[in-house]
């Protein structure tokens, strides 16, 4: 990623904001950009960083300003977000950066959390100055209460990700939907009642939104794309706060990013107060609130400002999460075999058609691809070809699992560099053996 584009889209209407974002725009972009000479890097991106730092300080003070000029009725929780970005947010950033020296990681985290900070900011907050305001959800019954939260989370997913979302179930409980990236945020209240809201969104979607939104291509979620969303998402919850008068006073008492097991065990922990599953037409994103009074259960380990880049690292590297299989063959048998075989350890999806499977890896993109040679209409070897000729998955792992050992039909797919070859008549533990040393980075005979 190179810059953020401007776009009209980020204008409230207010032409001195408008100017201001537009220049804060511009900075991050700067930064973007620095640090190319090894020599003068450090200097570089502390000169720019304190740059940007002024720049918001004093655009904060000049929106203020103007929102007191016009008796905006929400000056109080504009300015509480103002505060916590500015006395928080930012003074963490840089002790981070101060600590390793301006390190690569440390700049990257800075750009992400800043990236996605003012990209909800201009599509939240500065629009209700604007006049697009969010109405309060007071004295309705739960059922409309959730009725205006389906709307709102509607509303912001169009203003701030471009995306029409449509709800397709109010009682979403955890069922796979494909890889996701959960987001997870609590809220603590004077009387220590106790929220969690999770926001889950498909991978494949959040790499099309954030491309769109930063116009960069991204293949696959990296710790940029992480810290980009996890601080819109904060955003948006902080905008739905304010509608919802059970929890518009709590404070966030801390953050984590689910795997999907422990999504599931959040389920089994605690009934939702309310969980809806979206679809956007081009992927599906879920949003779960959970009621409490105490704690049940083991809770994951939280993300901070001292652990954030390393808790991001342990999600990504797969230390909390299990990589994912695609099985596709169209016996039953073969794949509820392989499933029982690699359950333990693996995500395991499956597909009995090669047309099936095409869809399936467009929406999850496995970690690897388990494939049959002998299936109808389409087999292996065409199935493979598809999946070679499309850049964003082409480079998925696909090791052959069939019944045909014969030289011809092993020579037909060689050309395609398939990582292995493995016949169906293979003891289960050489099968298993032959995955694991994949995953393992090692490279087993084929």
């Amino acid at each position: 990623m190179k810059a953020i584009p401007w776009n009209k889209r980020y204008e409230i209407g207010v032409e001195s904001i408008d100017k201001e974002h537009k220049q804060l725009f511009a900075t991050i972009n700067k930064l973007l950009t620095l640090g190319d000479e090894e020599g003068k890097r450090e200097w570089v991106c502390r000169e720019g960083v304190k740059y940007l730092k002024n720049h918001v300080v004093e655009h904060f003070q000049h929106e203020e300003a103007y929102m007191r000029s016009i008796d905006y009725p929400d000056f109080d929780v504009h300015k509480r977000l103002h505060d916590d970005f500015q006395n928080s947010t930012l003074p963490s950033l840089e002790e981070e950066l101060e600590d390793t020296s301006y390190s690569e990681e440390a700049m990257r985290h800075f750009l992400g959390v800043s990236i996605g900070w003012l990209v909800a900011h201009t599509q939240t907050e500065d629009l209700a100055i604007a006049g697009k305001k969010l109405s309060q959800w007071t004295n309705i019954p739960q059922e409309e209460e959730i009725d205006a939260l389906e709307q709102t989370i509607v509303q912001l997913m169009k203003e701030i990700f471009q995306l029409k979302a449509k709800a397709i179930s109010r009682q979403y409980g955890g069922e796979n939907i494909g890889k996701t990236v959960c987001y997870r945020f609590v809220y603590r209240g004077n009387k220590k009642e106790r929220w969690e809201i999770i926001w889950g969104i498909e991978e494949g979607l959040l790499l099309k939104s954030v491309s769109d939104m930063m116009d960069a291509q991204y293949l696959k979620v990296d710790d940029m794309v992480i810290n980009i969303t996890r601080y819109i998402a904060r955003q948006l919850i902080e905008k739905i706060r304010e509608c919802f008068p059970q929890i518009e006073a709590f404070e966030m008492e801390g953050e984590s990013l689910l795997t999907y097991d422990q999504l599931v065990s959040t389920f089994e922990r605690m009934p939702p107060f309310c969980s809806m599953l979206f679809d956007t037409g081009t992927g599906y994103f879920t949003f779960s609130v959970f009621s409490t009074s105490a704690e049940k259960g083991k809770i994951v380990s939280r993300i901070n400002a001292l652990n954030a880049m390393g808790q991001i690292k342990k999600y990504l590297d797969g230390e909390s999460r299990k990589k994912q299989i695609l099985v596709v063959d169209d016996s039953d048998f073969m794949r509820q075999n392989i499933i029982r075989l690699l359950g333990d350890d693996y995500d395991m999806l499956e597909s009995n058609s090669s047309i099936a499977a095409i869809k399936t890896i467009t929406v999850n993109r496995p970690d690897l691809i388990l494939l049959d040679y002998e299936m109808p209409v389409c087999d292996g070897r065409q199935t493979l070809e598809m999946i070679r000729s499309d850049e964003d998955i082409a480079d998925i792992p696909v090791v052959f699992l069939t019944g045909r050992g014969d030289a011809e039909s092993v020579k037909k797919v060689m050309s395609l560099k398939p990582r292995g070859y493995l016949l169906k008549t293979m003891p289960e533990a050489d099968i298993k053996k032959f995955i694991d040393g994949l995953f393992a980075k090692k490279e087993p005979a084929k």
